[in-house]
């Protein structure tokens, strides 16, 4: 069944028509100027708290950080100088097996071309047969005097020539690259 306000109840039971509202006026207390004052007070002073200890907090946080900074950045400095030295190990290394090599390959030039000294006397004549003798003669004591030398004094010899005369420098280094590339691409 349906009342007046198109609500519908159960058979046996009425619907509740007295009710009582609570008004918020029972439930609060006045308010005096002097409690305001002392509740804006204590809001300040705890304010004030909290903004102080989040700055401690923050000022805490930023020593760490630079203090996890200054650690991180010790052990990238000591792994950094253990790379260095190791990689100029293995240059000085590597060096020191190519000085050995091009030495080694300038006495089989060497040899290669004493050998043959005989075949251009038949073929050419003596005066040209002394050309190649002399020519591995040169060739032998450069790949001695570089035997000899450290790579230090090698650089300094290196930097020298290219002083004196960059244009030959540039010409040998461009055709040292040509020669390169052209092994490696077989």
């Amino acid at each position: 069944m349906a009342d007046t306000f198109g609500n519908t109840t159960t058979p046996g039971t009425q619907p509740i028509t007295d009710v009582t509202p609570i008004t918020p006026a029972a439930t609060t207390i006045p308010e005096t100027p002097e409690l305001t004052a002392s509740h804006t007070a204590e809001a300040k002073s705890r304010f004030t708290a909290a903004l102080d200890e989040a700055k401690a907090g923050a000022a805490a946080l930023g020593e760490e950080a630079k203090e996890r900074a200054a650690a991180y950045k010790s052990e990238a400095s000591v792994r950094g100088e253990t790379y260095k030295s190791d990689a100029s190990a293995k240059a000085s290394d590597l060096a020191y097996d190519g000085k050995a090599k091009v030495s080694e390959a300038l006495t089989s030039v060497s040899r290669l071309i004493s050998d043959n000294a005989g075949t251009v006397d038949e073929k050419l004549g003596v005066k040209y047969g002394d050309y190649v003798r002399n020519a591995s003669r040169s060739i032998e004591s450069t790949a001695g005097r570089l035997n000899e030398k450290s790579l230090e004094e090698l650089g300094e010899d290196a930097k020298a020539f290219v002083r004196t005369s960059p244009a030959t420098a540039l010409s040998l280094a461009a055709a040292a690259g040509y020669v390169f590339a052209r092994l490696l691409r077989k």
